[in-house]
C-alpha cells in the first residue's frame, strides 16, 4: 500500500490557504491546517476536509515565534508520520509610505513574512522527506514596485532569495524549492479597505480583466506538489493574469 502523503499548509483558516489545503487534501494528502487566531473557521476547513472523505488536522501555531515552525512539523509526525510537503503561506501586510511606517509594523511584517518563512524553510530542510516540496508565498507586487508596498515587497524579495538558494542545497535530496507570487486575488485579506471603485480599477488592470481566485492560486501549488511538477524547482512562478 502506498504511503499517504503529508502536507502542511501555515496560514489556511480562510482565503488562499484554506483553498491550497483543501485542493492538496482532494489530491491524496493528509493536510496540517495551521492558524494563528481563527481557530473556528481551521476547524470547518478540517470538516469539509473530513466530508469528502480526507484526513486534516487543524493546529494552531503563531508561525511569527520561533517555535511555530517545529510545532507543526511536530504534529504532523505525530498524527501522520511524517511531512512531504510544505507551504509557506501565512503571512500579514501593513501598507505605507516608508517614511510613515512604525517599527512595530516593520517588526511584524519580517517576523512574519520573513521570519516565519525562513523558520519553516529550515525545518523543512531537516525534517522533510526526501523528494518533498517546499512551496513558499512570494507576490506579485515585489515586481510592481507600487507606493506603499515597500516593506511587505522588500520581506517577499527575501523569500524569493531563500527560495533560489534552498533549492540548490536540497537538490540532491530530490526536494523542489518554488515560490507562487499571486497578483490580487479575491479574499476578505484583499478585499479589506478598499472601495468598490478601487476594486474596479485593479479588475481593469489586468489583461483578464477580474481579480484571481483561491482556486486559481491553489492549482499551481497543487500541481508543484505533484509528480508532474517534480522538474520546476527554484522558480518563481507569477500567478497574476499577466498585470505583470
Amino acid at each position: 500500500m502506498e504511503k499517504q502523503r503529508v502536507a502542511i499548509v501555515t496560514g489556511a483558516s480562510r482565503g488562499i490557504g484554506a483553498a491550497m489545503a483543501q485542493r492538496l487534501a482532494q489530491d491524496g494528502f493528509a493536510v496540517v491546517v495551521n492558524y494563528a487566531r481563527g481557530r473556528e473557521e481551521a476547524e470547518q476547513v478540517v470538516a469539509a476536509i473530513e466530508a469528502q472523505g480526507g484526513h486534516a488536522v487543524a493546529v494552531q501555531a503563531d508561525i511569527g515565534e520561533t517555535s511555530g515552525a517545529a510545532t507543526l512539523f511536530d504534529t504532523a509526525e505525530q498524527a501522520f508520520g511524517g511531512v512531504d510537503v510544505l507551504v509557506n503561506n501565512a503571512g500579514t501586510m501593513k501598507l505605507g509610505a516608508l517614511a510613515d511606517v512604525a517599527d512595530a509594523d516593520f517588526d511584524r511584517q519580517v517576523a512574519l513574512n520573513l521570519g516565519g518563512v525562513f523558520r519553516g524553510m529550515r525545518e523543512a530542510a531537516r525534517r522533510l522527506r526526501d523528494g518533498g516540496r517546499i512551496i513558499s508565498f512570494s507576490s506579485s507586487v515585489v515586481g510592481l514596485y507600487q507606493p506603499g508596498y515597500g516593506v511587505y515587497a522588500a520581506t517577499k524579495a527575501a523569500v524569493e532569495a531563500m527560495t533560489h538558494i534552498l533549492a540548490k542545497e536540497l537538490g540532491p535530496r530530490g526536494i523542489t524549492v518554488n515560490a507562487v507570487a499571486p497578483g490580487p486575488v479575491e479574499t476578505r485579506f484583499f478585499l479589506e479597505g478598499k472601495s468598490d471603485e478601487q476594486v474596479r480599477a485593479i479588475k481593469a488592470m489586468n489583461p483578464l480583466k477580474r481579480l484571481g481566485q483561491p482556486e486559481d492560486i491553489a492549482g499551481v501549488v497543487a500541481f508543484l506538489a505533484s509528480p508532474e511538477g517534480g522538474w520546476v524547482n527554484g522558480q518563481v512562478i507569477r500567478a497574476n493574469g499577466g498585470v505583470i
